[in-house]
């Protein structure tokens, strides 16, 4: 089987076993459950050898990610955006709601089967893969992979942190003009720009408000963690949020709405956009139309 990734550790790594430290530095294993089952079947190797999830890394250790053994995915009936697509790799719009991998069939990783095609070329996947995770409830951009050479160098710019990604969520209340989020997460430095974009009035929150996010760093629920913990929850929250402040059945207010990456083959710049969502422009002018009415 083909490496997909490799890894060298770095000397100043803290004692951390082996299936929590893959979480962190490869994007396109699914899960905890995708990385321990990845183990298991013997695709990632430490040193040249089979490891096991309670292995604990060492600086200097190389590790290596085989493509899986595992049999294609069942195809999943849903049809998806295609915002970019080449012989190499593809960018969807991914709906909130539905995962992007695991141990359910309906995944976008199923649902990929029939909307993407398979590479032409030598080192073509026997299936196109996700290269990077994004959260169930979250919408917007996610890249695929056709290529195991594009799936590598996609993968090393995402450990890296060398791909630029804005997102957009509504909050409840009003944040500061712009400002820098640093809390750690897990012990782990992370940070997150943001910009507020627009404020309205709010009968149940007193504001609500129109954010842009740029996470510098990549740790698992990193915006929704740093949000809540300055104070402005994302509107429908479940996790990190109020209840009160849900809105039943509108699901989260946070979409991928940019990247900035190089091509994994022509090396060439890319800038892939969406919109936002109709839902969160909608609920702005909701709110605002609201409050308007009741303090005639």
């Amino acid at each position: 089987m083909p490496v997909i990734n490799t890894h060298i550790v770095p000397r100043a790594i803290a004692e951390t076993r082996l299936s929590d430290y893959l979480l962190e530095i490869f994007p396109n294993l699914p899960s905890r459950k995708g990385i321990k089952k990845a183990i298991k079947r013997g695709e990632v190797l430490v040193n040249g050898e089979a490891s096991s999830t309670g292995y604990w890394v060492k600086a200097n250790d190389k590790i290596e990610l085989l493509e899986s053994s595992a049999n294609p995915p069942k195809s999943y009936d849903l049809k998806l955006e295609i915002v970019f697509e080449d012989d190499y790799m593809a960018v969807i719009n991914k709906p909130a709601g539905i995962s992007v991998s695991g141990n359910q069939y309906r995944t976008i990783q199923n649902a990929l089967m029939d909307n993407v095609k398979l590479s032409t070329q030598e080192d073509a996947l026997r299936w196109v893969k996700p290269v990077h995770r994004l959260d169930s409830p979250t919408s917007g951009l996610l890249i695929v992979a056709k290529t195991a050479k594009a799936l590598v160098r996609l993968g090393q710019q995402f450990e890296n942190m060398e791909i630029q990604k804005t997102y957009v969520a509504i909050v409840n209340g009003k944040p500061p003009e712009g400002g820098t989020i640093d809390f750690d997460i897990d012990g782990l430095a992370s940070q997150t720009d943001y910009e507020l974009v627009k404020t309205v009035p709010s009968l149940k929150n007193e504001f609500v408000s129109l954010v842009k996010l740029f996470p510098k760093t990549g740790r698992t629920h990193q915006i929704r963690k740093h949000l809540s913990q300055l104070g402005f929850p994302i509107v429908g929250d479940k996790m990190y949020g109020e209840e009160s402040e849900l809105l039943n059945g509108k699901g989260l207010f946070l979409c991928s709405l940019e990247l900035l990456l190089k091509h994994p083959i022509e090396y060439c710049d890319i800038k892939i956009e969406t919109t936002i969502p109709y839902k969160f422009t909608s609920l702005l002018e909701r709110e605002n139309r609201r409050w308007e009415k009741f303090n005639q």
